[in-house]
């Protein structure tokens, strides 16, 4: 029994972090926030010490990505990145691995 529960409390963790992501911007957050007030008052799960610092991080960042993506900023980035892979295919690793982290959000938009 207590498997299931962790298993179906994994599924909507999941499932809140791949809508978020379909949504964009700060969807991401608020569908965060939705998955937590369902284990919190679905499953009566207890909440720990509130993470202020890292909460706030988190929503600055999810602010900044919204307003990039906005702005047009994100799609201006994605042709950097193109145009730099075209012409040095062979940096290929030392590129991803200093922009991982933009390479995956362009690739969920």
């Amino acid at each position: 029994m207590a498997t299931t529960l962790i298993f179906l409390q994994l599924l909507i963790v999941l499932a809140m972090i791949f809508i978020g992501a379909k949504v964009g911007g700060i969807g991401l957050g608020i569908y965060g926030m939705v998955g937590v007030f369902i284990l919190v008052f679905g499953f009566g799960l207890e909440p720990g010490v509130i993470p202020i610092d890292v909460m706030l991080i988190i929503v600055s960042v999810i602010t900044a990505s919204a307003a990039l993506q906005a702005a047009g900023g994100l799609d201006y980035m994605v042709n950097v990145a193109v145009r730099f892979l075209k012409k040095h295919p062979s940096r290929i690793t030392t590129f991803v691995s200093i922009g991982i982290g933009y390479l995956i959000v362009t690739f969920i938009y």
